[in-house]
């Protein structure tokens, strides 16, 4: 789902393992989360404001464009613009 999720519908997804246990007691999951919140807020913090964001616009008219391509140079992957 990660890659299809990446190449066609432009949102990069991750999985976060916080354990070695695949499926830890419920009794041990208010641990897990205080083990781990810190890192996990920080890695937020740090990757929200990496990537494209804004809006396509029409350079005359103004008006937002739809499925515009968004090619950087050096990167390849393209984007798409949505509604």
């Amino acid at each position: 789902m990660q890659d299809y999720n990446y190449v066609w519908a432009n949102c990069f997804e991750i999985t976060l393992e916080l354990s070695c246990c695949k499926y830890p007691p419920t009794s041990e999951l208010q641990q897990e989360w205080e083990n781990n919140r810190e890192s996990l807020l920080t890695f937020i913090e740090k990757v929200v404001h990496i990537g494209v964001k804004g809006f396509v616009r029409d350079a005359v008219t103004g008006d937002g464009l739809e499925n515009a391509t968004i090619v950087v140079a050096g990167i390849a992957h393209n984007i798409t613009a949505g509604k």
